[in-house]
């Protein structure tokens, strides 16, 4: 029995420690002109749909929902921003800015085709 617990107490001792997580480099910041470039896509998008919508009807509800744009580029940066977000959280925010800045682009190339000037 002495042997026995001899052994299982040698076998805790011998066991290797467990190594704490390696930690991930920070994501890399957006640079200050794609910011500044994601940001007045979508603001001059907002505002050529919203001019728009004052004289073709259908656009009334896009102008109103596409509004919030402006503030879903802002919460997305500020989580890529947060020291305290993972890199993953981070590139995803920065993948989401990216994201909602092609369809302000996009969108915006379609306004004539809706009789948008």
């Amino acid at each position: 029995m002495k042997w026995l617990v001899l052994v299982v107490c040698l076998a805790g001792a011998c066991k290797k420690q467990a190594e704490p997580p390696a930690q991930e480099p920070p994501a890399p910041a957006m640079p200050a002109s794609e910011v500044k470039r994601s940001q007045d896509a979508c603001k001059s998008y907002v505002e050529k749909l919203c001019a728009c919508a004052a004289t073709v009807a259908a656009m009334k509800e896009p102008c109103a929902r596409e509004r919030a744009l402006a503030d879903a580029i802002e919460v997305d940066l500020s989580v890529a921003a947060n020291p305290e977000s993972s890199r993953r959280d981070a590139l995803q925010a920065q993948g989401s800015v990216r994201a909602i800045v092609k369809r302000c682009i996009e969108e915006t190339a379609r306004l004539p085709a809706a009789g948008c000037p």
